[in-house]
Order: structure tokens, then C-alpha cells, then sequence
């Protein structure tokens, strides 16, 4: 059975903020959920032994509206210049 060990970074120090067998729930954390952290670390444990350590990275979210938003201004911009031709 796997363990997962999240580790909280606050620049100098590290602490065990969860540690259990939840893989989708230990790899959902984030800094911003937990007070004064720079970074958060897993550790995987197997029988008695660390198997693996990363860094959890969080991901960058982009706002689709955004995005929908930007395409539909080039479309009206090319939209535009074929009229003035």
C-alpha cells in the first residue's frame, strides 16, 4: 500500500501537513491551502520505504471566456477590414 506524505515549505522549515493512502486527495493540495507556505513536497512511501519525492506544481489555469474572448476580436478585426476594403 502506497502512503503519501505532503510536506509544507515555509522557507525554512517542513511540515507533515497530510499523510494517507488518498493519491487524488494528497496530489490536490496546493500552497494556498495552508497558512505561510512557500511550496509543497510529496513523498511516496511502499512497505516501510520512501519510493519517491517531488515538488507539487501547481497548474496554470486559464480562463476560457478569456481565451473564447480573444479569438472572437480577431475574427471581428478581420471581419472589419474586409468591409473597409
Amino acid at each position: 500500500m502506497k502512503i503519501y506524505v505532503i510536506l509544507s515549505f515555509d522557507g525554512e522549515t517542513l511540515e507533515n501537513v497530510y499523510v494517507g493512502p488518498d493519491e487524488e486527495k494528497a496530489l490536490a493540495y496546493k500552497p494556498a491551502d495552508f497558512e505561510n507556505c512557500d511550496a509543497l513536497f510529496v513523498e511516496i512511501w511502499e512497505d516501510g520505504e520512501k519510493t519517491d519525492d517531488f515538488r507539487l506544481e501547481e497548474e496554470e489555469e486559464f480562463e476560457d471566456d478569456d481565451i473564447e474572448d480573444e479569438e472572437l476580436d480577431l475574427v471581428n478585426e478581420e471581419d472589419n477590414e474586409e468591409e473597409v476594403k
